[in-house]
């Protein structure tokens, strides 16, 4: 019997950086492309896309830059900061081996007198989770209004109830997750309007299937929101990659973690 665990770093009690999108960030650097890095891993080119979304959406400063142009829509680069980031994961992963090395020498792992340790981990299906700060909490009866910034500087508004509040011990200037299922987050039409959270963006992809569209939307600061809608709801409406758009997503379909 041997004695192992992967090494993942949690941001704001998501994962972040986990040891396969480290291989992905090192394969990044090494070819230059995506879909080269992709290969290397390996993963899908569609995933390994959703990695960098994640990993750019849940950081301060974007890990990797894509440059427009090219048989495959341009090469993507490692930012400074996301080299800074590889040489940090590295030495402490090197200290999380020496870790294990010794807990192992420490337990009796053979004998079994170590028993068995179960880790369990709630991990969230929804497409879109992205690093927001608390700009106010309005509380009303049971129910509260928390308005969030993003890195790019839009507003979005999240309605939870006043227990959620407490529980999650949010206040003003707090760093949280803004989550919300991409079949949540819905498009606009040009002059539409809406009650809803309203964001403005730009067209990354578009990727229709037989009876849905998905088109992931730049929104600022690096984050990047998912939408996924059936083709009987966009009508006459038709996207392109480049197209200034807006997208909207309910209140009370924007949930917040911490």
């Amino acid at each position: 019997m041997e004695l192992t665990s992967s090494l993942t770093l949690e941001m704001l009690g998501q994962p972040f950086l986990l040891e396969k999108r480290i291989k992905l960030l090192y394969a990044i650097e090494e070819h230059g492309s995506i879909s080269k890095a992709a290969k290397a891993v390996p993963m899908s080119y569609k995933s390994a896309w959703e990695a960098v979304d994640a990993m750019n959406n849940l950081s301060d400063e974007s890990i990797v830059e894509r440059e427009t142009g090219g048989k495959n829509g341009g090469g993507t680069t490692i930012t400074v900061y996301g080299k800074k980031l590889l040489e940090h994961y590295a030495l402490l992963k090197r200290e999380h081996n020496r870790f294990m090395e010794r807990l192992a020498v420490l337990a009796d792992v053979e004998s079994g007198t170590l028993g068995t340790i179960g880790r369990m981990a709630l991990q969230l299906s929804a497409r879109n989770q992205i690093q927001a700060r608390v700009e106010s909490i309005l509380c009303s009866g049971v129910s509260a209004e928390v308005a969030l910034q993003l890195k790019g500087g839009q507003q979005i508004v999240s309605k939870i109830t006043a227990e959620a509040v407490e529980n999650l011990h949010l206040e003003a200037g707090d760093r949280v997750i803004v989550v919300c299922k991409s079949s949540n987050v819905f498009m606009l039409h040009e002059n539409e309007k809406t009650d809803a959270n309203c964001l403005k963006g730009k067209v990354v992809t578009v990727e229709q299937g037989s009876d849905s569209v998905k088109i992931v939307v730049d929104v600022g600061g690096h984050d990047r929101i998912v939408s996924v809608m059936p083709l009987k709801h966009l009508g006459n409406m038709l996207f392109q990659p480049g197209d200034d758009v807006r997208v909207a997503v309910k209140a009370r379909d924007v949930m917040v973690g911490r």
